[in-house]
């Protein structure tokens, strides 16, 4: 038996081209980035570009308040390399404080899960260090879409919509900006923030200097030390309501902002079927993906098939030991856990002798360096205590509303959490730059709107425990574990072949697993793979609040089909039809060097999607 064929037909083509691709989570940033090329830009141009206009065209999941990491070659060095653009926590943000103020875990929504916000920063590094344009211009079609408006797409609306009551009775900055007479947008109804686009021209100002690099740079400067982080800091002082259901100020400052920079760190790459993968480091859920690879890899093609039944079981059996590592190993700690005890054979082979033909319900994560794992009480409950059902989680894990075979909307709660996705894009130009982003947070529903500044701040603290002594503490200065995890795939000789990534939080790793085993063993298509039936595991316990699970969980796709749903559940696992076209929200452009041409490839789902290039 072999790996299943790919379908003869995709939902589109996978594009390709000699002068550029992107690829993105929406039209107008994909478009914005191609623009970018034809002008003679670079691919870190043009992602800079399109970064800042997701923010305004899906402001529901993220925003410049948020965080954002990504992978990236330039023309001139293939060594991949990570930007971090994930801020730390808060000087005043530390478990003991959280649990004074009431609290068992950091709230989903509210300015006390705020992390410095990174996103800003770190598109200014990238451009500084590897772009050639000027800060005015990357940022000038965000600023036109903010000021003269852009045409809502339906999850803007249904996500206002979820949130209304919450702004008109605690929010009402919120309730300025996005209720229209009180009421939610419709969908194709034109927006505008107004507040943003002048924030925005106020920071394109500020570029003075006499070389682009220094002009660059006295804009970050005004970001981080200006009138944007103290308008940040007078929001924190007053409190609000958080996701908890009381009110708490948040403890954000200008110290904090002013010293934190995003960075460039080297990436932790693996192996797989003559390929290298390249990941955030472990203050990222990054090295979950490197592990699942390798606990792959000796398996025969058949059994990595995910359209099959043994093939599945298999897959979410290895991404519930990867996941559970991360869970007890993964954050930001003097004493980081590294690739070669992660990928250290004997653990593998320890770790994969735990797979056996039914599904474990449990947290299982290993040894590792020969340490005794710990894991925060409150991760190995089923549904946390004193938290609804109804309630949304943060932001990753995708629900239905409506008919089955619906595309999955997202559901808010009325604290203002949403189970949703976030974006991401990928771009690849002439040269041989490469570029994997993906950017979340300071969602319009994660805390309530800063009004002279246009734009609410992130809650990725919330990945953080009020535990002591676990990896992903809440600590003063450190990273919370964040789950944005872009990937760079590079070929036997160093040559980059694909960018990738996908919102969904918890499940970002695990359906991009899904296109590397149909890529890589299966040789379909990027479009194919993208198109093809997803899956995931909710066993693990959920990175964002009220950090849930669901025991032997699993999530399909109801074309994965009845017999092959019947097997999982026969097998014990936990599963959940969510429609046909509900799962997974890839995108990924590459090079095919054989034939000197680029392609690109983006997700159908949710008809939002797009890939462009020639």
């Amino acid at each position: 038996m072999s790996f299943s064929r790919p379908p003869a037909f995709t939902t589109r083509p996978t594009l390709e081209g000699t002068v550029g691709m992107a690829a993105s989570t929406h039209w107008a940033a994909s478009a914005t980035a191609m623009g970018v090329l034809e002008r003679g830009g670079t691919a870190v141009d043009a992602a800079v570009a399109a970064g800042f206009v997701l923010q305004v065209v899906e402001p529901h999941l993220n925003g410049p308040g948020g965080d954002m990491t990504a992978v990236f070659v330039t023309a001139d060095d293939p060594t991949p390399r990570v930007l971090d653009g994930q801020g730390p926590a808060p000087a005043a943000a530390s478990a003991a404080r959280y649990r004074d103020e009431g609290l068992d875990r950091v709230p989903g929504a509210g300015a006390l899960a705020s992390a410095v916000p990174g996103a800003f920063d770190a598109w200014l590094l990238l451009l500084r260090d590897h772009g050639t344009w000027e800060v005015a211009d990357v940022v000038a079609p965000a600023i036109g879409y903010a000021r003269d408006g852009f045409p809502a797409v339906a999850r803007v609306g249904s996500t206002i919509r979820a949130v209304a009551d919450l702004f008109r009775e605690h929010w009402p900055s919120s309730a300025a900006l996005w209720l229209s007479d009180g009421q939610a947008p419709g969908p194709g109804a034109v927006l505008r923030n107004p507040a943003w686009a002048a924030t925005l021209g106020r920071l394109a100002e500020a570029a003075q200097g006499a070389t682009r690099e220094a002009r660059v740079d006295a804009v970050r400067t005004v970001w981080a030390e200006g009138f944007v982080a103290e308008a940040v800091e007078a929001f924190c002082r007053t409190p609000h309501r958080h996701a908890s259901g009381t009110d708490h100020a948040g403890v954000l400052t200008v110290a904090d902002s002013a010293g934190w920079r995003a960075s460039v760190v080297d990436a932790f790459v693996g192996d797989f079927r003559g390929h290298r993968v390249a990941k955030t480091p472990a203050w990222g859920q990054g090295p979950a993906l490197l592990q699942m690879l390798a606990l792959l890899e000796p398996a025969d093609d058949a059994d990595l098939d995910p359209s099959t039944e043994a093939g599945a079981h298999r897959v979410l059996e290895t991404i519930k030991l990867a996941q559970a590592d991360r869970e007890a190993w993964f954050g930001d700690v003097d004493d980081p856990v590294t690739l070669a005890d992660l990928l250290d054979p004997a653990y593998l082979d320890a770790r994969r002798a735990l797979i056996s033909d039914d599904a474990s319900p449990d947290v299982r994560p290993g040894r590792l360096g020969g340490r005794e794992p710990r894991l925060a009480e409150l991760a190995l409950a089923g549904v946390a205590p004193a938290v609804s059902e109804a309630s949304g989680v943060g932001e990753p894990t995708v629900t239905l509303e409506g008919e089955p075979g619906a595309v999955a909307e997202p559901r808010t709660s009325s604290h203002g959490e949403m189970r949703g996705d976030t974006c991401h894009l990928d771009v690849v130009d002439r040269w041989g730059t490469v570029v994997s982003a993906t950017p979340s947070g300071g969602w319009l529903q994660s805390s309530p709107t800063i009004p002279e500044l246009g734009f609410a701040l992130g809650t990725r603290l919330q990945m953080t425990w009020l535990e002591e002594g676990l990896p992903s503490t809440l600590t003063p200065g450190r990273r919370p574990r964040t789950t944005l995890t872009p990937t760079l795939v590079l070929d036997d000789a160093g040559r980059p072949v694909t960018a990738l990534g996908s919102p969904g939080g918890d499940q970002q790793d695990q359906w991009q697993l899904l296109y590397l085993l149909r890529t890589l063993v299966g040789g379909w298509s990027p479009q194919a793979a993208i198109d093809a039936p997803a899956l995931h595991t909710t066993s693990t316990p959920g990175s964002f609040w009220p950090r849930d699970r669901e025991p032997a969980g699993a999530t399909v796709e109801d074309r994965l089909g009845d017999e092959v749903i019947a097997g999982l559940e026969r097998r014990g696992h936990q599963v959940t039809r969510a429609g046909d076209w509900s799962l997974g929200r890839l995108s990924a452009v590459g090079i095919d060097h054989a034939r000197g041409v680029m392609w690109g490839a983006a997700n159908p789902r949710g008809m939002q999607g797009y890939a462009v290039g020639r």
